[in-house]
């Protein structure tokens, strides 16, 4: 068995969550470059010079998960999916700090769509307003905002994501398809009415 598949890191993880400390230090080096991948997904679409990189919020996100003992850890999977809700947080909070800071301006506004391939030179994802979409989202279809948290955020694979929520890989799509579609809709109204 390899000492980096997915096999190896759940076992971990089920050693974490029944209370082995040193399980924790074992995953770590196992699974932080796949949370700098996440990382980087996230800085993607924050401007240049930004004050949060994205080793700084691997570390944020590291922080909060050690904390977190009363995760039911399942598998890999549902570990990055956690991961990338705690590390959507940390981006959330500190985007309302940074406007809040720059008010009576307002953050650079860019549609869900365009956020799936946001390149360095465009203006900074606007992380508060897909959060307010996404938490609007979840009121009605808690499922469908967990897909996009999971896929857009987390990198997650349709298969990984499928698991996670015990659903099936055609369900998944559907969900993927249909809250992106209401996302940019979503956005694109919010959009309209903060200008």
């Amino acid at each position: 068995m390899s000492t980096k598949g997915p096999t190896n890191v759940t076992q971990l993880l089920l050693a974490w969550r029944d209370g082995e400390e040193a399980a924790l230090a074992s995953l770590m080096p196992l699974v932080h470059l796949e949370l700098r991948q996440i990382a980087r997904r996230f800085m993607n679409g924050e401007i240049v010079g930004h004050t949060l990189q994205a080793t700084a919020l691997v570390n944020e996100a590291y922080l909060r998960l050690i904390d977190a003992k009363a995760v039911d850890w399942r598998d890999r999977a549902h570990f990055f999916s956690v991961s990338a809700t705690v590390m959507r947080r940390i981006l959330v909070d500190h985007a309302r700090i940074r406007n809040a800071q720059k008010r009576p301006g307002r953050a650079a506004r860019v549609s869900f769509d365009e956020a799936l391939v946001v390149a360095d030179e465009q203006p900074a994802f606007d992380f508060v307003a897909l959060d307010d979409a996404l938490e609007a989202l979840a009121t009605f279809d808690d499922r469908k905002s967990r897909v996009i948290e999971m896929r857009f955020f987390g990198g997650l694979t349709v298969e990984e994501t499928a698991s996670v929520l015990k659903v099936s890989t055609d369900t998944v799509m559907r969900d993927w398809k249909l809250a992106k579609a209401w996302l940019q809709r979503e956005m694109r109204q919010r959009s309209a009415r903060n200008r």
